[in-house]
């Protein structure tokens, strides 16, 4: 818990990321692994966590009776608003507020809750899963940082003597249901995709190293050692490196 409460980049303005955060997220094949795991049927109702601009939220809409998205960032909405308008979809309706801020008594009940890519970096995470356990009916599927999600990251740390600091991984999130008397399914998504780039600057403007953390003589570090470990695809003209992709895990439970 301390952990999370010192981590400097947990508040990310995702108001600012919301335009190009769809555009990088189609970059791997998440969406379509999560979405086969999912258990949906056409006559359920699902709150979708943390919904952001529709990634996940538009292809869950074709499928079910309705969804409720949830997001803290007025921009992510708009985004989603759009899309939804775009494809003709009209069954989903949109709530403005922080995941912590959730109460079954606010909101109400879902077939299904999901919580994608949602709850890394939520404090009270013992108080929201309970209320996330509330409000599903069915189901509950959550995704969370795997152990490789960071890695080139925490090696560029490394590379600039930068302490990296450790913070609860999935092991936690499963403790804390164990300890409520859920016994969750757990399961590592098999992300294929690594992230490609047309340039160095690019490749350091990815959302990941957070340049807003850095100072001039870190950035300067950060262009050094991506042109060290990126490779250059002969056949494409894309730098990449296979260790740079997501790593996700999948937890999930049925009521």
């Amino acid at each position: 818990m301390k952990s999370l409460k010192n981590k400097k980049d947990k508040n990310k303005d995702w108001n600012q990321v919301a335009k190009t955060f769809g555009s990088k997220a189609r970059k791997d094949d998440y969406k379509n692994i999560l979405f086969n795991k999912l258990i949906l049927n056409e006559n359920d109702t699902v709150l979708d966590l943390g919904c952001g601009e529709g990634t996940i939220t538009i292809p869950i809409a074709k499928k079910v009776k309705s969804v409720t998205a949830l997001d803290s960032s007025t921009k992510m909405l708009e985004v989603l608003d759009k899309k939804a308008k775009k494809e003709n979809i009209k069954n989903i309706k949109t709530i403005y507020k922080n995941i912590e801020d959730i109460k079954k008594e606010d909101i109400g009940t879902y077939d299904v809750v999901i919580a994608s890519r949602s709850l890394n970096g939520i404090i009270p995470i013992d108080e929201i899963l309970s209320e996330i356990n509330e409000i599903a009916n069915k189901f509950v599927f959550i995704t969370v940082f795997g152990p490789e999600n960071w890695k080139i990251e925490k090696e560029f740390k490394k590379y600039i003597n930068v302490k990296e600091e450790s913070f609860p991984d999935y092991n936690y999130l499963f403790n804390i249901l164990f300890n409520m008397g859920i016994y969750p399914n757990i399961e590592r998504l098999n992300i294929k995709d690594y992230r490609k780039y047309d340039s160095i600057g690019q490749a350091m403007d990815n959302g990941k190293f957070r340049l807003d953390l850095l100072n001039d003589l870190e950035k300067e570090k950060l262009k050094e050692y991506l042109k060290k470990i990126l490779k250059k695809d002969p056949e494409t003209g894309k730098l990449y490196n296979k260790n740079d992709k997501a790593d996700w895990i999948l937890i999930w439970w049925e009521k």
